[in-house]
C-alpha cells in the first residue's frame, strides 16, 4: 500500500518530467490572464502548486474524486479551492473558468465523458488543456531483459481500469468533444543522468504495488536489479511517449 504523502511525492514526480511542456502550454494558452482556472483530477495538489508558482495572482480550483488527496492538497495548497467531486459531474455552473485542465487524468476515467463536462464549465472562448496522456503501446525500454517490465506493467494499468493507449487519442477526443484550434503533439525524451535513489526507490514502490499480485517475486527482483543496473552503468532507455492537447470552447 502506497501511503498519501508517497502518492504526493509520485505525482511530483510526474510533475519534474512535465515541467517544460507545462510552460510550454501555459504560456501558449496565456494562463497568467486568465481570472478562473480549474483542474479536474487535481490528486494531493502537486499541479496547483505549479499554477500558483507561475500566477501569483491565480486562485485555482481543484476536483478530485479521493476525498483524503483533497484534504492532503488543502493543506498543501491554502491559496487553492478544493472540492471533492465526480470529474464526469462537475458541480459547478456552466462556462464559469477560463482555463480547465488535467495532467495524467483522462487515461483513468470515461475520457469521452469527463471532456465533455470539462467543455461544459468552460467558457465559450475558453481553453481545454490535457497537460499530460502517456501512450505505453510505444513504450521503449532498454536492455531488452526490461522490456518484458514494460508489458507487464501496461498489462497491470488496463486490469486496473486505466486506458494505456490515451496519449494517441487526445487529437480525436479534442475533436470529437466539438473544440476548435486543436493543437497537440508529444513530449520529447532525453536522457541525463541516472534518477536520484529516492526516485528510483519510488519507481519500484509504484511497480510492485501494480505487479504485486500479477508477477512473483522472484521475477521482480530480478528486473528490479536490471534496472538498477542499467541505470548505474549508463545504458537504460525508459521512453513512454506523452501526449498533450489544447482547444478552445466555441
Amino acid at each position: 500500500m502506497i501511503s498519501l504523502p508517497d502518492w504526493h511525492r509520485r505525482y511530483t514526480q510526474q510533475a519534474g518530467w512535465t515541467q517544460s511542456l507545462r510552460n510550454y502550454l501555459y504560456n501558449l494558452c496565456s494562463l497568467a490572464k486568465a481570472r478562473s482556472v480549474l483542474e479536474v483530477g487535481c490528486g494531493t495538489g502537486a499541479i496547483l502548486q505549479d499554477l500558483i508558482a507561475y500566477a501569483k495572482s491565480l486562485w485555482p480550483v481543484g476536483v478530485d474524486i479521493e476525498i483524503e488527496k483533497v484534504r492532503f492538497a488543502s493543506r498543501l495548497s491554502p491559496q487553492a479551492h478544493l472540492v471533492a467531486a465526480n470529474a464526469l459531474s462537475l458541480p459547478f455552473a456552466s462556462g464559469v473558468f477560463d482555463v480547465t485542465l488535467c495532467h495524467f487524468f483522462l487515461m483513468w476515467v470515461d475520457a469521452p465523458a469527463a471532456l465533455m463536462e470539462m467543455k461544459r464549465v468552460t467558457a465559450p472562448g475558453g481553453i481545454l488543456l490535457a497537460l499530460a496522456e502517456p501512450d505505453y503501446g510505444g513504450r521503449i525500454d532498454y536492455p531488452e531483459p526490461l522490456a518484458e517490465l514494460g508489458q507487464w506493467q501496461t498489462r497491470a494499468l488496463r486490469e486496473q481500469g486505466a486506458d494505456p493507449l490515451m496519449g494517441r487519442k487526445l487529437r480525436a477526443l479534442f475533436s470529437g468533444a466539438g473544440l476548435r484550434a486543436i493543437q497537440s503533439g508529444v513530449l520529447g525524451g532525453h536522457w541525463q543522468d541516472s534518477p536520484a535513489g529516492e526516485d528510483l526507490d519510488l519507481e519500484w514502490s509504484v511497480l510492485r504495488s501494480d505487479l504485486q499480485y500479477r508477477v512473483d517475486d522472484r521475477r521482480l527482483n530480478f528486473w528490479e536489479e536490471q534496472d538498477r543496473q542499467a541505470w548505474k552503468e549508463g545504458t537504460r532507455v525508459l521512453f513512454v511517449p506523452t501526449f498533450y492537447a489544447v482547444g478552445m470552447v466555441p
